[in-house]
């Protein structure tokens, strides 16, 4: 009995909130140049830019406030997201290795006039407090850049805490 109830209290696991959301992971990104994807220091892993790519071909291009409005880049940075879970989860076997997710960095290819970069980082944001909870949600930097990799209009970096083994 007090082990159900302790099951009951315990918050679900990241890959649990995964499975409930519905969500699947793609493939894991590959690098576009030399260097590594992600890069592990004791307990933090330093991801290298999250792209919105699908089997690296970018899902859509463009400057927010030109070509795209904030809806498509929120759409940008969700994608982005997942495939940063995807890597997180190529690199450490499971999302439920994650204490939390440190800092997440988001640089928004952006006309010179668009201020609206909050509500397009929170495209990638809201994916990870559903997966981590709110508890755990991050410093964030956002920030409004000239061009990005492949023309996208997003790019996330992420440094993340893992528990202990």
């Amino acid at each position: 009995m007090n082990e159900l109830l302790q099951s009951s209290l315990q918050p679900p696991s990241a890959e649990d909130r995964l499975r409930d959301l519905q969500i699947d992971l793609p493939s894991p990104p590959q690098p576009l140049g030399i260097y590594a994807m992600a890069v592990q220091s004791g307990r933090l892993l330093f991801l290298t830019g999250m792209l919105p790519t699908v089997q690296n071909t970018a899902r859509c291009t463009g400057r927010v406030g030109a070509e795209l409005g904030v809806e498509a880049a929120r759409d940008a940075a969700r994608i982005a997201a997942l495939n940063a879970l995807a890597l997180i989860r190529a690199h450490t076997g499971s999302l439920d290795r994650v204490a939390r997710i440190v800092r997440l960095s988001v640089f928004i290819t952006t006309t010179e006039d668009f201020l609206q970069q909050p509500r397009v980082a929170d495209g990638a944001s809201i994916i990870l407090q559903n997966v981590f909870g709110e508890a755990r949600n991050p410093s964030r930097l956002v920030f409004g850049v000239q061009s990005l990799p492949l023309g996208v209009p997003v790019e996330l970096e992420l440094i993340v805490e893992l528990e202990e083994d």
